[in-house]
């Protein structure tokens, strides 16, 4: 833990610095995404954070994906970061807000131009033909956007994860790890406290 053990995100941090110094982790900022269906039909998939502090933990989608249509119908979600060359876990849950638009664009506007044109011709989550169908949107997308910027598209934008409740394991031996867990108490104090392996 850190000094301030009373305050999540500051742990969160340095564990975060410390994965991504890490070489044997790939990308500190990929975690498990689950989320639910309105009848309560669980999903999971792997994302990119790409922001996180005292505000929560950000990511972006398609919004027609199933993710982002599960997100509308049931904002609540919960995240699982799992960095085995360091023996850590964090567990984060709680309710989800889309982003402004203009949140959208700033992060948008930093993709690599590949994945910028990706976004638009990507119908996420639906049944794709052929891997031929797909390249002939992106050859067209490309061409579309040949002269000029290509811009976020209306469909594609970002989702907050505001914790209520973070778990903090560690790997010990015998199977006893170490669970430090905080449930937010208002929007400035947290409740810390442990838990059985």
């Amino acid at each position: 833990m850190t000094k301030d053990a009373a305050d999540p995100f500051a742990t969160f941090a340095v564990w975060y610095r410390e994965a991504q110094d890490q070489a044997d982790i790939a990308d500190a900022s990929a975690v498990n995404l689950a989320t639910a269906s309105p009848s309560g039909a669980p999903s999971n998939r792997m994302v990119l954070i790409k922001e996180f502090g005292p505000a929560g933990f950000v990511f972006y989608t398609n919004l027609s994906s199933r993710k982002a249509g599960e997100l509308k119908a049931n904002p609540l979600a919960s995240l699982c970061f799992y960095w085995a060359p360091l023996g850590r876990q964090v567990r984060i849950e709680g309710a989800v807000t889309q982003v402004g638009d203009s949140a959208a664009d700033s992060y948008f506007a930093t993709r690599p131009i590949e994945s910028r044109i990706g976004a638009w011709p990507s119908r996420q989550s639906e049944e794709l033909a052929s891997r031929t169908e797909l390249a002939d949107r992106i050859a067209r997308t490309a061409a579309r956007f040949a002269a000029g910027e290509v811009h976020r598209p209306p469909f594609w934008s970002g989702f907050r994860l505001e914790p209520t409740r973070m778990e903090f394991w560690t790997n010990k031996s015998g199977r006893l790890h170490d669970r430090i867990g905080f449930e937010r108490i208002d929007a400035d104090r947290w409740r810390r406290f442990l838990i059985y392996p």
